[in-house]
């Protein structure tokens, strides 16, 4: 497996102490953000491709452009800044979130809004990571949904899905698109009291043990159907922030999840074998 860090795993270390803890944890690479922290916003781009070169550390995308399905107000100024902001830190993608207030987007706006920001990634070579939001409030739950609407805006070459584990468990997915994954994020929810449909990234932690989201079969389903890129860690929880040690919590999430898709991957050497 493959892992990748974003940096909302560990939002208080600087930029550049982030790349080390990722190159200490094994992995290469990275996600940055422009909310928590607010790395668009706060640094030059040029430092952050320097900064990135020097440590042996590729940006895979910058989380995220919201709502990118109503091309309306300053969205389309917003989608040019991020994409430029991208292409001069070396990023490899922009993720993109619809809305998510209750607010319903029609299909042929949310074509309209693809067609609209095609040219302004390929422009650039940039690839637009389609991020549909489980939330029952959300106007794209379904992964379905998005490969429908970029193929009618003809944005195939141009988009990917990502798959994130939470969103993929709150929408009640049963389907998996590996052919059309860019990238997956990993999170789990523990708390046993919580109600899938009242779930929030405030409760979205590390993947271990207590983990209700079902990470491991969703990893185990991915890489049996030839899904072969990254996995990132993305959790939200004030819990994981507040870490005094992120690196090590972060350490012993990647040995869990390696451990465990490893152990049923032998399991089901052996049970065939047998």
């Amino acid at each position: 497996m493959r892992f990748a860090i974003n940096h909302i795993a560990a939002p208080k270390l600087p930029l550049a102490d982030f790349f080390a803890m990722t190159r200490r944890l094994g992995a290469t690479e990275v996600e940055i953000r422009n909310d928590i922290p607010d790395v668009l916003g706060s640094m030059d781009p040029a430092h952050v491709r320097a900064e990135a070169e020097r440590q042996g550390v590729t940006i895979l995308s910058i989380n995220a452009l919201y709502p990118f399905n109503v091309w309306s107000g300053d969205l389309p100024a917003r989608a040019v800044a991020m994409a430029d902001y991208a292409r001069a830190a070396g990023a490899k993608a922009l993720v993109m979130c619809p809305l998510n207030d209750g607010t319903p987007v029609s299909f042929d706006d949310l074509v309209a809004a693809l067609v609209a920001m095609r040219p302004i990634l390929a422009e650039r070579g940039l690839t637009g990571l389609v991020e549909p939001l489980g939330f029952p409030v959300s106007s794209l739950r379904k992964k379905a949904t998005a490969i429908e609407a970029i193929e009618a805006a003809g944005g195939e070459g141009v988009y990917k899905l990502m798959h994130d584990t939470f969103h993929h468990h709150l929408a009640g997915e049963t389907e998996f698109f590996p052919e059309w994954t860019g990238l997956v994020h990993i999170s789990g929810v523990s708390d046993p009291a919580v109600a899938v449909e009242d779930m929030l990234d405030a409760h979205r932690v590390l993947v271990d043990g207590t983990d209700r989201l079902e990470n491991l079969a969703q990893v185990r389903v991915l890489l049996e159907a030839g899904y072969d890129g990254p996995f990132s860690f993305e959790p939200f929880a004030a819990e994981i922030h507040d870490l005094a040690d992120p690196e090590a919590a972060l350490q012993d999430s990647i040995d869990f999840v390696t451990t465990e898709v490893s152990c049923s991957s032998l399991e089901e050497v052996r049970d065939a074998s047998a």
